[in-house]
């Protein structure tokens, strides 16, 4: 059990309920429990399994490899369509939106496709990323940073423009963006504080 994830759900007043119920259920599995992304994530043999986050309007299970899971009741929802196809997400209005046994079933599907080693093929998503203008333009005014952002993996370069991008806001870009130059320059990945030693 992580300290960070339950202070993470403190901060949730309005969703406390549901991510404590769906925090229940995870935990009867086999799973490292940990803080990516600024969000609970869930682990399996070093490979992300399954993600909880709060929302504005809902809070949600994310299933990083959701695509394979056989999807029977339909709940899923890819919420970042054109960015992903792997990734899909389960939403939660209120309590009586949890179906603990489904969940435990589809949890049950995520790591025994884990096992298998089966995961959605990623070499067209990697191939190209999207750097957001915000980004870019601090790159025409600092080209060491240019730099070592180029210096960086594409995993790590894809994570810093999808945090950056995923922000509806052009001043909450600018605001990430100026959050996330101490560590490109350090040339840090954007997850690298979460990392185990």
């Amino acid at each position: 059990m992580s300290d960070k994830v339950l202070e993470y759900i403190e901060k949730q007043s309005k969703w406390k309920d549901i991510l404590m119920i769906l925090r229940e259920i995870l935990h009867e599995f086999p799973l490292e429990e940990t803080i990516k992304w600024g969000a609970p994530v869930y682990v399996f043999n070093q490979k992300n399994c399954v993600g909880l986050a709060a929302f504005k309007n809902y809070c949600a299970l994310w299933f990083f490899q959701g695509a394979l899971i056989n999807d029977k009741k339909k709940v899923f929802f890819n919420a970042q369509e054109g960015k992903t196809k792997a990734m899909l997400q389960w939403r939660f209005f209120s309590t009586n939106d949890i179906q603990k046994e489904l969940i435990k079933q589809y949890i049950t599907q995520a790591i025994e496709n884990i096992k298998l080693g089966k995961e959605i093929n990623r070499k067209m998503e990697d191939s190209s990323i999207n750097i957001p203008i915000e980004l870019q333009s601090e790159f025409s005014k600092n080209k060491d940073l240019a730099i070592a952002f180029l210096q960086l993996s594409k995993s790590c370069q894809r994570e810093y423009a999808m945090y950056i991008s995923d922000a509806k806001k052009s001043e909450t870009r600018v605001k990430r963006v100026e959050k996330c130059i101490a560590m490109i320059l350090a040339k840090k990945g954007l997850n690298d504080q979460y990392k185990k030693n």
